[in-house]
């Protein structure tokens, strides 16, 4: 019988070679199984997110720079309006391309005079009027004759100014910027030049302002809430602490429009408040101060509804701090003031900067509330969102101003990782 040879030198044993490459290989299936099986288990909830969150959301945003309408309704015109050097006046052909245009929407039945009115819409956001020269012009078309230049200018003079064709070459491509433009207060001019709006039109960089300044003031006002009583909860024994959870929880058990609604209660010029103070002859009873309906009604009303998420992540993190490191500065001759500020602040900025930039984000989208008890002063960028969705069907602005709310909310936290970090947030 053959005896083993043993392995020269420092040369390990071959079986236990052989016995490593095989662990490692079970290892690597082993993971592997263990992914796979960890996929199929979330592949539903991707799925479903993919389906109702994602995709939904990213078809909306990019309605920002989709706007085939112009281009659709009218390919004749836009291809003639290429070489327009907007010097002057379009060609005989251009006319003649938009009289094409507009018969054969007119011929269209049922689905081209939708087309045209359409149309209209959207050239009448970018240039006020446009909206009853395209609908009258399309009425009248088929009574037209050469020369159509002249015809259509004496039809309607806005065909005689450069304005209408301005807007209908911007327009004509697929894809645009003029909706962020206007969520800027901006617009191209007759020459194709970026220029502020008109005055009377100026609405959205005073909106945004407001939207970070209420966002900013309501997470400031809930750090200055929230901090005390989470540090009463966080020191007082488990028993009674519980106790008055339960009612930094309870707001949460109610309903947000009812919440909502009682600030209305509340702070009207009849309201408990004012009532209160004007029996205390605080505030003079016949010119009461408004609280309601403006921009102290909203902050007010967020810094109620959203106190709740500053105080439980302050809460967590004073939880797990120990009260012996307190009493060692003490104990080091620090003064009280100056152990908390110097020894216990410190290791609640975890909590703090996840309740401020989850309050911060909460604030700035906030819809509901602004709507109910904002008034004209205390309306939000969410409002106007809304407002471009159910009312004046421009769809196209609201995502451009929802595509800029995603990215100011997208820098916030970026600039929160690159301040704080983000692997030192804590929510619990």
């Amino acid at each position: 019988m053959a005896e083993a040879v043993a392995p020269a030198g420092n040369a390990k044993p071959i079986y236990e070679i052989e016995d490593s490459a095989s662990l490692k290989a079970q290892l690597r299936r082993a993971n592997r199984r263990n992914r796979l099986n960890a996929f199929f288990l979330t592949a539903p909830l991707l799925v479903f997110l993919l389906a109702s969150f994602i995709v939904p959301i990213g078809m909306m945003l990019f309605r920002a720079v989709d706007d085939p309408i112009v281009g659709d309704a009218l390919p004749r015109t836009v291809a003639a309006l290429e070489s327009w050097a907007r010097a002057d006046l379009p060609d005989e052909a251009t006319y003649a391309a938009i009289v094409e245009d507009l018969r054969a929407l007119r011929d269209g039945g049922t689905d081209g005079r939708a087309m045209i009115g359409r149309l209209a819409t959207r050239l009448n956001f970018e240039d006020g009027g446009v909206r009853s020269t395209i609908t009258g012009t399309a009425r009248k078309v088929e009574r037209l004759e050469p020369p159509y230049k002249e015809a259509l200018i004496e039809e309607d003079r806005e065909w005689g100014k450069r304005g209408i064709w301005s807007t209908i070459q911007r327009l004509g491509p697929s894809y645009t910027t003029v909706h962020f433009l206007a969520a800027l207060d901006l617009r191209y001019n007759v020459d194709g030049a970026i220029t502020p709006q008109p005055e009377v039109r100026q609405v959205y960089v005073s909106i945004w302002l407001r939207t970070f300044m209420i966002s900013l003031t309501v997470t400031l006002a809930c750090v200055a809430l929230g901090y005390p009583v989470a540090y009463l909860l966080a020191t007082l024994p488990m028993r009674t602490s519980n106790l008055l959870m339960i009612l930094v929880l309870l707001p949460f058990w109610t309903s947000l429009l009812v919440r909502t609604t009682s600030w209305i209660v509340v702070l009207g010029q009849n309201g408990v408040f004012l009532e209160v103070l004007a029996f205390l002859n605080l505030v003079d009873e016949v010119n009461r101060p408004r609280l309601i309906y403006n921009m102290t009604g909203t902050i007010v009303a967020m810094t109620h509804i959203l106190l709740p998420f500053m105080i439980l992540p302050l809460y967590s993190v004073m939880r797990g701090i120990s009260p012996s490191y307190m009493r060692a500065a003490q104990n080091l001759g620090a003064t009280p003031a100056r152990a908390f500020l110097r020894v216990y602040m410190p290791q609640t900025v975890p909590g703090l900067g996840a309740g401020c930039i989850l309050v911060f984000i909460l604030a700035i989208g906030y819809y509901i509330t602004p709507a109910l008890v904002g008034g004209e002063d205390g309306t939000m960028i969410s409002n106007f969102i809304a407002h471009h969705m159910q009312r004046s069907l421009n769809w196209g602005l609201a995502a451009a101003l929802g595509a800029m709310l995603l990215a100011g909310v997208m820098a916030l936290y970026w600039v929160y990782d690159r301040i704080v970090g983000i692997n030192n947030m804590k929510l619990g």
